[in-house]
């Protein structure tokens, strides 16, 4: 029997964009063979759906219905546009980094005076010279594979051993195309042993841009001793779609720390996968979901326990309005060798009108015989009772509900080491908050 693939006009986009960065020649050899491979996959499978497990809840194929033709290099509007963004969005003590419609822009980034020990370059110098830590990705989950066919640039930071950054690395992200547009980017973060980093990335809109997607990826490895301390902020076009994965490896006795606040985007997912490779490390992540309207956004995390001695500690909160659809998926694996691995994941969804929606998975799957693994979920609508006592002092309704839902977030934003980064959080809820009414 003959199977040949019906290629529809949607397919034929992601084609056209395939054709387009081969054109290009950003990468070639083992780089170019592994973006064949790559398409490949994603062409076996297409868009996911809800008969995929990891995907059953996030269903693209309704949801995002089509792959956008990537971004054109911007021009002097979008860059007018994009600095105007990245302006409205600064931190202070900084070192910034700045992707316009998945470009990496030097005139709007902070790439001089480097600090020792520091080395940052575009992904496009990158796949130039090869580099195929950038290919550590793999390509079963098909949206991993687009990535890897259709990655153009991004950011390569690299830390020597013994280095601790004195300023974080604020990685920003920005949409600012009039045209319908999507940007492929993937970023390399590596950490020598015994070094510290913290890292900051922004997914944000220039006033004006069009409707567009963005699919990034990131690969992360932190050596033995090393930590970094890792902020999501997800401030996107109320009708963008943010597609991004991570995958992260943690050495002996190294320490990561992430925390993601969304509040934008009409649809979007973060898949994640943490590998804890040396023993006495930790991790901790943490997540919040601030949703309205029709915003569908998904989590997805796996923490893989290979060896013994290790800590993970899961957190997620979401709050729901309207008509929003909060998922959160997170599977624990603790393999046989990982005895005496201390694991913990709690989710919780709070829901304020009759029409949210929220799908809480969590998983545990242990090999081992010595552990401490434990997992938990709830969902619920605010306490009528301290709602009653806010008001019966005289607090508008409004108002007290937002006091609980501050309160509700507070535990995953106080993760946040750095009282800068916190109380960037702090203002990315509170003007969530204050979009309600």
């Amino acid at each position: 029997m003959n199977i040949a693939l019906a290629k529809t006009e949607k397919a034929d986009v992601a084609g056209a964009n395939f054709a387009s960065v081969l054109a290009a020649q950003t990468g070639s050899g083992k780089v170019a063979d592994a973006r064949r491979r790559a398409f490949d996959q994603f062409q076996l499978i297409g868009l996911p759906h809800r008969r995929i497990e990891d995907w059953k809840y996030t269903d693209l194929r309704a949801l995002m219905r089509e792959v956008l033709p990537i971004a054109p290099a911007p021009d002097a509007a979008a860059l007018a546009r994009a600095a105007a963004a990245v302006k409205l969005h600064a931190i202070d003590g900084v070192r910034r980094l700045v992707l316009v419609d998945g470009a990496l822009v030097a005139d709007l980034s902070d790439l001089s005076a480097l600090e020792q020990g520091l080395s940052i370059r575009s992904l496009r110098d990158a796949l130039a010279a090869g580099d195929e830590r950038l290919l550590s990705l793999g390509t079963a989950d098909p949206m991993v594979a687009l990535n890897t066919a259709l990655m153009t640039d991004g950011v390569v930071i690299d830390v020597a051993d013994g280095i601790k950054l004195s300023r974080p690395l604020h990685v920003v992200h920005v949409a600012a195309s009039s045209a319908k547009a999507a940007s492929f980017t993937r970023s390399l973060v590596q950490l020598g042993k015994n070094s510290a980093a913290t890292l900051v990335e922004s997914y944000v809109a220039g006033e004006g841009a069009g409707t567009y997607q963005v699919h990034d990826a990131a690969v992360i490895s932190i050596g033995d001793g090393a930590r970094l301390d890792h902020v999501r902020l997800i401030e996107d076009a109320r009708d963008s779609f943010n597609i991004a994965a991570a995958e992260v490896r943690v050495g002996t006795q190294a320490h990561y720390g992430v925390v993601g606040i969304n509040t934008g985007s009409l649809v979007s997912r973060y898949s994640s996968t943490v590998t804890i490779a040396g023993e006495h490390a930790r991790v901790e992540t943490n997540g919040v979901n601030l949703l309205n309207g029709t915003q569908h956004a998904d989590t997805t995390l796996v923490m893989n326990h290979d060896v013994p001695h290790c800590v993970s500690r899961e957190g997620f909160r979401a709050v729901v309005d309207d008509r929003g659809h909060s998922v959160f998926q997170g599977r624990i694996n603790v393999r046989q060798p990982a005895q005496q691995t201390d694991a913990k994941m709690m989710t919780r969804a709070l829901l304020l009108s009759d029409d949210a929606e929220a799908d809480n998975k969590p998983e545990l799957e242990i090999f081992a015989d010595d552990v401490t693994c434990g997992h938990g979920a709830a969902i619920g609508a605010l306490d009528d009772q301290l709602l009653f006592y806010l008001r019966a002092r005289g607090l508008p309704e409004k108002e007290a509900e937002a006091l609980l839902i501050q309160a509700f977030v507070g535990e995953a934003i106080e993760a946040i080491a750095d009282d800068n980064l916190r109380a960037l959080a702090i203002a990315a809820a509170e003007r969530w908050l204050a979009a309600r009414g």
